[in-house]
């Protein structure tokens, strides 16, 4: 239990919602603050796992990688440090308190996951040809995006 005594000032200032702001080279992107969504700021972050807060911020940053990306290509996940090569990004859930789970297939479309625990989190987004010319490109950020509205 948490025997602190705060201002009101103190308890309004630890309770401000979540920010992203970003900042990019001239013609790399947009810079500045983003609206969150309501689904993100709904709960206040102190009531959130380590993995669910971590789950709903990396849905909003695919979701924001697949907005610059063209017909042509989808979203994937790099690994660094080894030879497992990439992750064409199907699915992503998470395990209370600590764990994000990826799912998907790799370069040969086999299936994949990946089970990381939230301290060691480290995505790189890669932008991958969509596997067949006469399929859309699969939006799976604005996809769990949609879920995040409709979940409580």
């Amino acid at each position: 239990m948490n025997d602190s005594i705060q201002t009101t000032a103190e308890a309004a200032e630890n309770e401000v919602l979540p920010r992203q702001v970003e900042a990019h080279a001239k013609g790399c992107g947009e810079n500045g603050e983003r609206q969150l969504p309501e689904s993100v700021t709904r709960r206040p972050i102190k009531q959130k796992s380590a993995a669910e807060w971590a789950y709903e911020r990396l849905i909003l940053y695919i979701q924001n990688f697949e907005e610059q990306l063209d017909n042509e290509h989808e979203v994937a996940m790099g690994f660094a440090g080894n030879e497992t090569g990439v992750l064409r990004i199907e699915g992503l859930g998470f395990f209370d308190p600590d764990i994000v789970t990826f799912y998907g297939t790799d370069e040969m479309g086999g299936r994949m996951q990946l089970i990381q625990h939230v301290s060691q989190l480290n995505v790189a987004l890669r932008a991958l040809p969509v596997p067949r010319e006469d399929v859309e490109p699969r939006r799976i950020g604005f996809e769990l995006a949609a879920e995040l509205e409709q979940a409580d």
